[in-house]
């Protein structure tokens, strides 16, 4: 297996990087983590607890934000691909515009232009005309943007299932399996909703 980057910054929604890497630690994926200073703050004021003691339990590699030497921020180390979970606006500017301010967005840049896969989960709303410009740059770019949004048809019925639902999707925008059979999507030809579909 071919290693995976996740990166983390200072959006609301630090659970989905949790859950995102811990189901990448169960399927034995091997990581590499890089977290900014926001994503930091915003994990203990969200989760209770220090990012930097949570992942040193973890069986992955953690580099600093500062780190510009670490491996991921060349193509010659080869991935699977990359992760932003949850990704700021910021980031996501960063990200489109090959800022590389960061060993995050470095690592990044370098996905970007070695063209392996790019999932971004973005957390803002409502969003401004600049953030769908850059959203639509990186997508043109070849990136996933995944929007942690309910899979309504699932019918969730806790936020436990819900952020299940979300990382599985994240995880198979990557080309990896993330969700479990009840939570694909199986349409019946039989039930008025299937009947509709494709009519406007």
């Amino acid at each position: 297996m071919l290693p995976v980057i996740v990166g983390i910054t200072g959006a609301s929604g630090s659970i989905l990087a949790k859950k995102c890497i811990e189901k990448l630690v169960s399927q034995g994926h091997p990581l590499a983590t890089v977290c900014t200073n926001a994503g930091r703050y915003v994990w203990e004021a969200e989760l209770r607890e220090s990012f930097d003691d949570w992942i040193k339990g973890l069986p992955c590699q953690h580099y600093h934000i500062d780190n510009i030497a670490a491996p991921i921020a060349s193509g010659t180390f080869v991935t699977q691909g990359m992760i932003v979970i949850p990704c700021s606006m910021g980031t996501l500017a960063s990200m489109a515009h090959g800022l590389s301010q960061n060993l995050l967005e470095r690592a990044a840049d370098v996905i970007i232009k070695e063209r392996r896969p790019l999932v971004i989960v973005p957390r803002e709303s409502p969003l401004s005309p600049i953030h769908l410009r850059n959203m639509l740059t990186l997508a043109q770019l070849g990136a996933k943007l995944v929007l942690p949004v309910p899979a309504f048809y699932a019918h969730p019925k806790t936020l436990e299932e819900y952020i299940d639902q979300t990382t599985g999707r994240v995880l198979e925008a990557l080309g990896l399996t993330g969700l479990a059979p009840h939570q694909r999507y199986a349409g019946d030809e039989g039930t008025p909703f299937s009947k509709t579909m494709g009519r406007k």
